[in-house]
């Protein structure tokens, strides 16, 4: 769901910009664990020899989804070779079932991620909407002037959340990783 426009929130050196299931903080760290519901790409030499890369990396990991490959393929040194520049969006703006924007001041974009099934994620998409409704109802007569608002969502998706594996722990120059 678009709540706002999201232009002003890309990094506008990046070529490709995904949202993230898990954000870490560090929009350049392919520690982050990426979402392929939402991209945004500029079309130029490099996003095309990546899509093909991507694309043919279909081959290596059969019967793998696009996002799971694109978070094994991430790490590949022809990323670094085509010198494409990856920024990985954070989910404070561009947020999702599996870690929500807490800042309805903010967000710009929501996903129904880690959820299971078409029916759960529209129903609680429709119950997001209705929470932007009454935010947007409330700041317009100033009632909350600065809240935050809240979701009250998931609720269908909560008993069928597909949350990856995740561990996260430290490397060895104290940053966090996230290993899925």
């Amino acid at each position: 769901m678009w709540f706002r426009d999201p232009f002003s929130k890309f990094d506008k050196d990046a070529d490709f910009q995904i949202a993230c299931d898990y954000f870490n903080g560090n929009p350049s760290d392919f520690q982050n664990l990426a979402n392929g519901g939402f991209n945004y790409v500029k079309s130029n030499n490099k996003t095309i020899q990546f899509y093909k890369f991507w694309y043919d990396s279909r081959l290596t990991y059969p019967g793998e989804h696009d996002q799971d490959v694109f978070n094994k393929i991430k790490f590949n040194p022809f990323i670094q070779n085509v010198g494409l520049r990856i920024r990985f969006l954070d989910t404070g703006y561009f947020g999702g079932f599996c870690q929500a924007s807490k800042d309805l001041n903010k967000v710009c974009t929501m996903h129904a991620n880690c959820c299971v099934g078409l029916e759960n994620k529209v129903h609680d998409l429709g119950i997001m909407l209705g929470d932007w409704r009454k935010y947007k109802e409330s700041h317009a007569n100033q009632m909350t002037r600065g809240s935050a608002g809240s979701w009250t969502v998931p609720q269908l998706c909560r008993g069928s959340l597909h949350r990856p594996r995740v561990a996260k722990k430290k490397d060895g120059q104290g940053r966090k990783l996230i290993v899925a």
